[in-house]
């Protein structure tokens, strides 16, 4: 199985007036179709919002460029985990994975981050063997075209 990068992007516009930028991997269907990325892993970075919800410190804007890329550099490296969306808006920037295996993910999560001076992040895991939040996330698209 290869894996592509492709993605779209989407703007959300809140009830609060603020926005938030999607952005949705696309053409990881045999990934989907194998059933073996059975976990759903969320990275969420909480960071200072300006008015419009995205981030108001361009330096944190630009370190959350860089470990989100460094994160899929090496969850995909070997397929542990693919990154298929990004969620940034309101406050918070949410990466979503899908993952093989939890535990491996939190132990190289963890390798990959210890670089960095501690991050305002959260990490959720969720069983989702349907993979319904990516699905979510491809409905999205959808309205875009």
């Amino acid at each position: 199985m290869q894996l592509t990068d492709n993605w779209f992007t989407a703007l959300s516009e809140n009830e609060d007036g603020t926005f938030t930028f999607i952005s949705g991997r696309t053409g990881i269907d045999e990934f989907i179709n194998s059933h073996k990325l059975r976990e759903r892993i969320e990275v969420v970075w909480t960071y200072q919002a300006d008015a419009k919800g995205l981030p108001a410190d361009d330096a944190e804007a630009q370190r959350m460029e860089e470990v989100v890329d460094k994160l899929r550099e090496v969850m995909e490296k070997d397929k542990l985990a693919i990154m298929t969306g990004v969620y940034t808006g309101q406050g918070q920037r949410e990466i979503n994975f899908i993952c093989r295996n939890v535990a491996a993910f939190g132990e190289r999560l963890n390798n990959t981050l210890s670089v960095y001076p501690k991050l305002p992040i959260v990490i959720h895991a969720y069983d989702d063997p349907d993979n319904e939040e990516y699905r979510d996330l491809l409905e999205l698209k959808g309205e875009e075209d």
